[in-house]
């Protein structure tokens, strides 16, 4: 390994030395927002409902296949942010929407 440049990181999970251009790439997947079938996500995405959804504090239920777009990312990746035409400052959870 001569004249290799690159830094390595101890990865505990496997008790191996591994490139940490490697190790950084596997954490920015791990940390992407994915849908309830593992599409990931980003910011202005359109998604549809996988289940019909009760609105707390709305008194309405949100249709299976209710499409929502222009979606934001939060900083939980369990969770977006996004608009309905009826709801404002509408949070869903990732598990119940599917990208389109």
């Amino acid at each position: 390994m001569a004249g290799d440049d690159e830094d390595y990181v101890y990865d505990e999970a496997t008790g191996e030395w591994r490139p940490a251009s490697e190790m950084k790439a596997q954490a920015a997947a791990a940390s992407a927002v994915r849908d309830a079938s593992g599409t990931v996500l980003a910011d202005g995405d359109s998604v549809v409902l996988v289940k019909d959804l009760k609105v707390k504090g709305a008194g309405q239920t949100l249709k299976q296949g209710t499409v929502i777009r222009s979606i934001r990312l939060t900083d939980n990746p369990d969770e977006i942010d996004c608009r309905h035409d009826s709801i404002k400052g509408l949070v869903l959870r990732t598990e119940f929407v599917r990208k389109r």
